[in-house]
């Protein structure tokens, strides 16, 4: 049996994080299907703890019916079935459960424990998701076990245009598909292979299969298996195009990467909000904000302004900043961490029109690999959470 924890948060005035969030939803012209909450840098433990927090408010005040995390989606599934009561250890699922090494914070635990002890009895339970892509920075997973799942989710009610044995042989071995070397070297990719391109259209075929047979497949097994299937397709389809483009030497390489697991990340948590709706999500800021992405002259389109395209009013972002934390000192003058400090205490959630005129600067080292708001896009989000002293 597992005991709720409170879900502990240290903030920067007397409210927390409900008061601030309360008055934010109401100003709102519409409730909210997705309130993206985003992290300036990962591994600051203040930042999970307040989603945490702003989970139980929106949970027990607002109607919301899951949370989404920039973790591994299929991954994610083995952790939603034990927050929802389901068998399991809990060390297994925060190893195998969790993308990125985020299985290790202490307040991912917490949010579990929370998650099942509230779940407890409920027949509406709150549901766990992750909504990332099974990448990482130094390689992506092989389609392999997503496709074989969709195979045999299909195989319910027809029998799909191949054997799960042909599938098998196509992919082959797992490390050849997750080379770290293929990163930075598209020559090491498996993504231009025969192989992969024989992968791709039978990933196309089963998903059109997967809607063809929608009425038989729901009925033969549930809602929530052909939701499951519907993920797994996505999964496989984006893995071969991630692989594909992982291959391409072209100049626009990288950004294609980050635009793909962006798109991927929008369509995974569409499918949430879909199935579950009000869903709170959380990951970095650059994932979630309306703008687009950039790095080192690269563009594209993050997750949350691809599916505010889709959500439109439906879609809230709050991006986070950072005051002080372990081994970050004051935010250097004329950046909008300092406007932002500058502020009278007591503001949690602030409009981000107070960076308008603010000069940006650009020769300012990352702060434990945060990514500084830009002053000259305000409109990147609907508000802006300021911690000044995380930790």
């Amino acid at each position: 049996m597992t005991t709720p924890v409170p879900l502990p948060f240290r903030p920067d005035d007397d409210e927390g994080i409900g008061a601030p969030l309360a008055r934010f939803l109401a100003a709102r012209p519409t409730p909210p299907r997705v309130l993206a909450l985003g992290e300036p840098t990962h591994g600051v433990g203040s930042f999970p703890r307040m989603r945490n927090a702003a989970l139980r408010y929106l949970v027990e005040h607002a109607g919301f019916r899951s949370v989404a995390l920039e973790s591994d989606a299929p991954a994610g599934l083995a952790v939603d079935a034990w927050v929802r009561g389901g068998p399991g250890d809990l060390d297994d699922l925060l190893a195998t459960g969790f993308s990125h090494g985020f299985g290790a914070y202490a307040a991912n635990r917490e949010l579990l424990v929370w998650l099942r002890g509230h779940n407890r009895d409920r027949a509406d339970p709150v549901r766990f998701h992750g909504f990332d892509a099974p990448l990482e920075m130094t390689h992506a997973q092989s389609p392999r076990t997503a496709l074989l799942a969709l195979h045999a989710h299909l195989s319910a009610v027809i029998e799909p245009p191949c054997t799960a044995a042909g599938i098998e042989e196509l992919t082959g071995p797992d490390a050849r598909w997750t080379e770290p070397a293929a990163a930075t070297d598209p020559s090491r990719s498996v993504g231009s292979t025969p192989e992969v391109t024989a992968l791709r259209l039978l990933a196309d075929d089963l998903r059109t299969l997967l809607h063809a047979h929608a009425p038989a497949l729901v009925a033969a097994t549930s809602p929530d298996a052909w939701w499951t299937a519907r993920l797994h397709a996505r999964t496989a389809a984006g893995l071969l195009r991630y692989h594909a483009t992982m291959a391409d030497p072209g100049p626009a390489r990288f950004a294609r990467m980050m635009q793909m697991r962006d798109a991927m990340m929008a369509e995974n948590l569409l499918a949430v909000v879909e199935r579950d709706g009000p869903t709170l999500a959380f990951a970095h800021n650059g994932h979630l904000q309306y703008d687009q992405g950039s790095w080192a002259g690269l563009r594209w389109w993050s997750a949350g302004a691809i599916a505010a395209a889709e959500l439109g009013a439906g879609y809230a972002v709050l991006v986070s900043a950072l005051g002080r934390g372990p081994g970050v000192g004051d935010p250097p003058p004329g950046t909008p961490e300092a406007v932002l400090a500058a502020l009278p205490a007591g503001r949690l959630i602030a409009d981000p029109a107070v960076l308008h005129g603010t000069a940006k600067r650009t020769d300012i080292p990352p702060r434990r690999g945060c990514f500084p708001l830009d002053p000259a896009h305000p409109e990147g989000s609907d508000g802006i959470v300021f911690v000044r002293d995380a930790y």
